[in-house]
């Protein structure tokens, strides 16, 4: 596939962005899996990232940065429209859906050069922040367990950006926000999958996606590293 927009041309295979003007193309026996993304949603997480309210994204280049985050995109992309888009537990789920666009975005700002990663790039200035913060942060979690949250709207909550956030969970708690609340939740599927029990109508794969978990093999997994038995188990007894 050729493209050409003013005086660029791409050229070749692999993973690419499509230029935000005009442009021509031209094609020989294409198979072609495309994304859209809103970008209004992309600018606000890469400013949340970034811990820049003014930061205006630019990208600055067509391919990825690296070809191991090429494949990492590619085999993202395929994972969402093979495995995520079919499933209606998935699709029906605000929790499920606001997770996959969050990681959709979050890789395509980590695979294509642009004006956030050279802000990531830049020395972080921001003084250490206290405790305070990350209590609010884990109240915050607590509170909205069942909601489409991720770390834009816990570090607001917290009063802090998201990498100073980051950087106060790893120094007090040794985890991350969002490992912190995937426990939680994984925590809340326990407690659905025993309270439960054998009742009709009722399977791990819906209380899986109720609380965020859209891979039952790596629900299953988590599920077995932290209670000793798979969630099948925990709800048939």
């Amino acid at each position: 596939m050729v493209v050409t927009s003013g005086r660029d041309t791409l050229a070749g295979r692999g993973p690419f962005l499509l230029p935000q003007g005009p442009y021509t193309s031209r094609w020989e026996g294409l198979d072609l899996l495309s994304l859209s993304l809103d970008a209004a949603v992309v600018q606000d997480q890469a400013r949340a990232l970034a811990g820049s309210e003014t930061l205006r994204l630019e990208f600055t280049g067509a391919r990825p940065v690296s070809p191991a985050l090429g494949r990492y995109w590619a085999d993202l992309i395929a994972h969402v429209g093979r495995d995520l888009l079919p499933r209606d537990e998935v699709m029906s789920s605000p929790v499920l859906r606001a997770q996959m666009t969050r990681s959709l975005v979050t890789a395509l700002l980590h695979t294509f050069p642009k004006s956030f990663l050279e802000r990531l790039q830049a020395p972080d200035r921001e003084p250490l922040p206290g405790s305070r913060g990350v209590r609010r942060a884990v109240a915050f979690i607590d509170a909205h367990l069942g909601e489409p949250i991720g770390v834009t709207e816990i570090a607001a909550a917290a009063r802090m950006s998201p990498r100073g956030l980051q950087a106060a969970f790893r120094r007090e708690k040794g985890t991350t926000p969002l490992e912190y609340l995937r426990g939680a939740r994984l925590e809340a599927a326990h407690a659905d999958l025993v309270a439960a029990g054998p009742t009709p109508g009722v399977s791990v794969a819906v209380i899986a996606a109720r609380w965020g978990f859209a891979h039952r093999g790596r629900f299953a997994a988590a599920y077995r590293n932290r209670y000793g038995q798979s969630p099948a188990t925990t709800l048939r007894t």
